[in-house]
């Protein structure tokens, strides 16, 4: 992966959840973080798309799963999938008791019918 400027693997994940999300009060069904800075963003299934916002705003491109045991990357600019990548400033992932989708509490019962 040609992406050193998109990476930054001594930056750690803005926390353990979508920010937007948390902040708004919502929910969401998978994560993902900015390779660059950090920032956890809610996946594309989700009902607010914050990772896919995120890139666009900041034009960071590259991502990683924020979902444990998943340690792949997606470039929004070249629409390419890396099975792997560089180690990341830890942690790799989402709090193994938080739950998918999440976080706790915010979940709607018909959650499954809200995705795309």
């Amino acid at each position: 992966m040609s992406n050193d400027d998109a990476i930054d693997p001594s930056v750690p994940p803005s926390g353990p959840g979508c920010v937007e999300c948390d902040e708004a009060g919502g929910w969401w069904f998978h994560l993902r973080r900015c390779a660059q800075c950090g920032h956890i963003g809610c996946c594309d299934d989700s009902p607010a798309k914050h990772a896919t916002a995120h890139y666009r705003e900041t034009g960071h491109p590259v991502i990683r799963s924020f979902e444990p045991g998943e340690d792949w990357f997606w470039n929004y600019a070249t629409e390419e999938l890396y099975a792997s990548g560089p180690e990341l400033a830890p942690p790799a992932a989402h709090p193994a008791d938080q739950p998918t989708p999440g976080p706790a509490g915010r979940v709607p019962a018909n959650w499954a019918q809200t995705l795309r």
